[in-house]
């Protein structure tokens, strides 16, 4: 099971001049041009107080010059990892481009502001599974879940408002590291990597496939 990744390669000319300005790049061509399923979604790397490391696929919902920004419930392993140990990787493998995009960087709650505005574009049904879901804790059967949903629905019909849980809300990922991969052939890759500087600024380095 081994594919011969493209010819044309990366190069340090190439390069936008901030990793967020290069990752908009690459993410319209993944959307628009190679028409990828969900460019937006990214496997997200934590590990709690002890180094142990987990990872799950999220979904990319924002993302400036500031950071990138997803949402979960606060209660999530994933956020009970971030509120011992901030640091985080995320992946976005797009398999179909020979490309990756690996940020490293510390993840930060958003505010409340920020959240409430996000949480108001999402459809009816998110918004009642953010309050059904108690994510990551241990339930006993799928109906726990099903029945307080079908709770809430009969108490915030379509059309009326739901509250933004208190246990919800967004994290801002502020990138230290940003390396664009792409493949190449014979496994010999390009792989570019910006490493934020002191002052604010970005240098580029190359890394041996």
């Amino acid at each position: 099971m081994r594919e011969q990744y493209r010819a044309e390669g990366l190069a340090e000319t190439d390069l936008a001049a901030t990793p967020v300005a290069q990752f908009a790049r690459w993410f319209t061509q993944a959307a628009t041009e190679a028409h990828l399923f969900e460019p937006n979604a990214m496997v997200v790397s934590t590990a709690d107080a002890q180094g142990r490391p987990s990872s799950r696929t999220v979904l990319l919902k924002q993302f400036d010059e500031q950071g990138f920004v997803f949402f979960t419930n606060y209660d999530s392993r994933k956020a009970r990892d971030l509120a011992q140990n901030p640091y985080i990787s995320l992946l976005f493998p797009w398999h179909p481009m020979a490309r990756q995009v690996i940020v490293t960087g510390v993840a930060c709650r958003t505010g409340r502001d920020e959240t409430a505005a996000y949480f108001r574009t999402r459809p009816h049904g998110s918004q009642l599974g953010a309050w059904a879901s108690a994510q990551s804790s241990v339930i006993e059967t799928r109906e726990q879940v099903d029945t307080a949903y079908a709770d809430l629905a009969a108490r915030y019909p379509e059309g009326e408002q739901v509250p933004v849980p208190p246990h919800w809300g967004g994290f801002r990922v502020a990138p230290e590291t940003v390396e664009f991969w792409q493949g190449r052939e014979n496994r010999l890759h390009d792989r570019l990597r910006y490493v934020a500087e002191p002052d604010g600024g970005w240098r580029v380095e190359r890394l041996s496939p």
